[in-house]
């Protein structure tokens, strides 16, 4: 019986990778999830060995998938750290809606990217953490919320974050 290329589940039926003509074998629920989009939940884990597959069309749908879980840090802690050759990324970006664009924009309306150091220009209660995030501190390495301009996440003090960009400069 043919396993899902995804998850390994049972029953799997083939499944078009477009816009190349490979195919590959998958479950009814990771097929719902690149028809209809997933919804965050356990059965995803599975992407975490996935994108780290031999074959190129499994690491297409795996990174549609984790792409489509912008809520889930986890998936964005997965896509940070996973490499595609450039042809495998750019085939699974070629699949992927074209939405528009957000831009992230500091304090100053500098345009802020992935990867961009940030200073706060004020002192932060970080909720649920239980310390303030002092004026002058240095944010590196930040992460953009792909769905809304306001915020970005970094790590301060060792704790990962949201911060809105109204309190930050770009360095």
């Amino acid at each position: 019986m043919p396993t899902c290329a995804l998850c390994h589940a049972e029953d799997a039926t083939p499944y078009a990778v477009v816009p190349r003509d490979e195919t590959v074998m998958l479950c009814a629920t990771c097929r719902a999830g690149i028809e209809d989009g997933p919804q965050d939940g356990p059965h995803w884990q599975c992407l975490n060995e996935a994108i780290w597959s031999t074959e190129p069309a499994v690491q297409v749908l795996a990174y549609r998938l984790l792409k489509a879980l912008p809520e889930a840090p986890w998936a964005r802690d997965v896509l940070e750290i996973a490499y595609l050759e450039p042809e495998v990324l750019s085939w699974a970006e070629a699949g992927l809606s074209a939405e528009p664009e957000v831009v992230h924009r500091d304090s100053n309306g500098a345009v802020l990217a992935s990867g961009d150091t940030v200073v706060l220009i004020k002192d932060l209660p970080v909720k649920g953490a239980g310390f303030t995030a002092k004026r002058g501190t240095a944010v590196r390495n930040i992460s953009l919320v792909p769905d809304n301009a306001e915020h970005i996440e970094g790590r301060v003090e060792g704790q990962r974050i949201v911060i809105l960009t109204q309190f930050v400069k770009k360095s």
